[in-house]
């Protein structure tokens, strides 16, 4: 049996990794009895979690939101996904002001890791960085994106000005679906009421109109993979050249492995198929093949192929995959 300050621990990441527990189910977890588990409960609710109880049968125990944050406990896993998000944001998440924020949660988490987790953030971190110099999309108001992601949630119809590609501005009433992250942008899609249609807006050229509302009956997405939709509605005048990367690999395989947001594929033969992309996405589609497994070689711009094979190897190396 787990000593009580371990036992508390164990309860809490429990409580932290699902929605809602019986108490039978976390006695038989902890190999306590259920008083026990109801005297633990209280221990944390002295302590500052807000854990929520409910009676009977179908009742049990949440971790509820309290007034402050308290601590989190994350696996091994959990705690490299957030460093690598931290630092991502410390790069630029084209969100305005998010840098800072990102580098002060960053250095707390940092300082806190065992290190073998700090060797695995670092290793992937600098064969990850962007390969290419590429360009930083526009940056964001976060009480914009809180502002579209509030009408998303609740369903409300959403009132903004929006400056076109030429700067000229107009007056639109969409209802929102999804706020979207790819090509370094950040995208609203909603459906335009003026022009009874699904539409894509780029956030950077969004002001809202407040009041929004009324609510809505949300509609049937105009794609399952969003990412991949916004993808094909971008223009590729926007960039200046596109990235095509030969896969050694059969198109079907390739299909079923790699997320279509990463770029589109065409057959070349029975053995191998082509991977074309916006150039300045290159960095991130290496890395993705690379940890999928996948042999490769960039066509174009074929400058780059050296070199990209060679970050891939280091980023191969330092990760444990295996690959040509």
């Amino acid at each position: 049996m787990l000593d009580t300050s371990a036992r508390l621990l164990r309860l809490l990441s429990l409580l932290q990794a699902h929605r809602e527990w019986s108490g039978r189910a976390l006695a038989d977890r902890l190999g306590v009895t259920p008083r026990t588990v109801r005297r633990d409960v209280d221990r944390l609710r002295e302590l500052g979690y807000p854990v929520h109880a409910s009676p009977g049968t179908g009742g049990g125990y949440q971790l509820g939101a309290g007034a402050a944050l308290p601590p989190l406990l994350l696996d091994d896993e959990e705690a490299v996904a957030v460093a690598l998000a931290l630092r991502t944001g410390a790069a630029g998440g084209g969100i305005e002001g998010i840098e800072e924020t990102s580098v002060r949660a960053l250095a707390k988490l940092e300082q806190v890791l065992p290190s073998r987790l700090r060797h695995r953030v670092e290793a992937l971190n600098s064969y990850t960085v962007p390969m290419l110099g590429a360009r930083r999309g526009p940056t964001v108001e976060a009480s914009v994106l809180t502002e579209l992601t509030h009408a998303c949630r609740d369903h409300e119809l959403l009132r903004f000005a929006y400056r076109n590609h030429a700067g000229e501005e107009g007056r639109r009433t969409v209802e929102p679906h999804r706020l979207v992250f790819t090509e370094r942008r950040w995208y609203l899609v909603a459906w335009d009421l003026g022009r009874s249609d699904w539409r894509t807006f780029r956030v950077d050229r969004i002001t809202p109109k407040p009041p929004h509302g009324p609510r809505f009956e949300p509609r049937e997405p105009p794609a399952e993979d969003l990412a991949a939709y916004v993808s094909r509605g971008i223009s590729t005048e926007t960039y200046a050249t596109r990235a095509v990367v030969l896969l050694h690999a059969p198109l079907d395989e390739a299909a079923a492995r790699i997320s279509p947001s990463v770029g589109t594929l065409e057959a070349v033969d029975g053995h191998s198929c082509l991977l074309r992309t916006g150039a300045y996405s290159l960095d991130a589609m290496v890395v993705h093949v690379v940890l999928l497994g996948f042999d490769f070689e960039v066509r174009e711009p074929a400058a780059l192929n050296e070199h990209v094979r060679q970050v891939a190897d280091r980023l191969r190396r330092a990760v444990g995959v295996s690959g040509g």
